[in-house]
This record gives C-alpha cells, sequence and structure tokens, in this order.
C-alpha cells in the first residue's frame, strides 16, 4: 500500500489567535521536510505550555523563522495537485489557511483529515498504535517532521493489522 503524504503543524498555542511556527511533512516516498515559520508582526498569541510541549521559542523562530510566503512557497512546489492528511484537522486546518493567508497565496494541495482513512475496525487502535511507534522511535519531544513520520508509520502499521 503507497501511504499517503502526512503533514503535522506546531503552533505557538491553541485556539483563537494560535500561529504555526513549524510545518513538517513527510511525503509518500518517506522523504521528510520541516521548517520554522517567522511569525508576522500581528501573530502576538504565546501559550508556554504548548512552547513545553514543542520546545520552540520565540528567540529561535526570531533567529531561524522563514517568511511565510517562502514556507508557503515550499509546501505550494512540493505539495501541489496532492491530497495530504493530518490527525489535528481542526486545528491544522486554520493554522494553514493563516500562513498562506499571510502569504499571500492560494494553497495549492488539499488538507484532509487522516482519520477518514481508517476504518471502523481501524480507528480504536489508532491512538495505541501511534504512541507504540513513538516509543519505537524514540521521541520524546514533539516536532512537525518526526511526528508527520510516526503517524505515516503508525498508518502503515494500521493498515498492515498490527496491534498496539
Amino acid at each position: 500500500m503507497q501511504l499517503p503524504a502526512i503533514l503535522d503543524i506546531e503552533a505557538s498555542g491553541f485556539g483563537r489567535g494560535s500561529y504555526p511556527i513549524e510545518v513538517g511533512y513527510c511525503g509518500a516516498n518517506g522523504a521528510l521536510f520541516c521548517g520554522l515559520v517567522l511569525p508576522e508582526p500581528d501573530w502576538q498569541h504565546w501559550d508556554a505550555s504548548a512552547e513545553a510541549l514543542h520546545g520552540i521559542t520565540r528567540e529561535l523562530l526570531r533567529r531561524h523563522g522563514r517568511p511565510a510566503r517562502w514556507m508557503a512557497e515550499q509546501l505550494n512546489a512540493r505539495l501541489g495537485g496532492q491530497t495530504v492528511y493530518c490527525d489535528g484537522w481542526g486545528q491544522d486546518y486554520p493554522w494553514l489557511a493563516r500562513l498562506f493567508d499571510a502569504a499571500g497565496l492560494p494553497q495549492r494541495f488539499k488538507l484532509d483529515d487522516l482519520r477518514k482513512l481508517l476504518t471502523e475496525a481501524e480507528a480504536p487502535r489508532w491512538r495505541g498504535v501511534v504512541d507504540t511507534v513513538r516509543q519505537r522511535q524514540r521521541l520524546t519531544r514533539h516536532r512537525a517532521s518526526s511526528d508527520a513520520r510516526v503517524l505515516q508509520l503508525a498508518l502503515g502499521e494500521i493498515k498492515q493489522g498490527v496491534s498496539a
């Protein structure tokens, strides 16, 4: 089975006012891409608990973040025409929309909910398989491309009938 591209976004926080600070994906071919996003001047929301989860500081973004337009161009060039999946569509979709809005560019790929790829029998096992894959990969922090890779590997295992 060819696994789809999986995208993950780390953000400044959760809910109203939050914005993307790191976007990463694992392509259908397994290639990883990740980049930090330099916050726009009007992107002010910051949640210390989100920072504690992903470990990305404002200073790190100031030093290494790339403009929203650069990130949007990279995503369009690499993912254009594809359907890309995420596990947090309700949060990831607005963050991605905010990125492309700031960039002034149309999004040239579709973002869809990874859960649509799971059958009723697979869905209850999802979280356990993700946790098992994360432990096997020895990932201790949440970063966008490594999280996307974990999700893709877990999807592959679920589709092969592997249990948590």
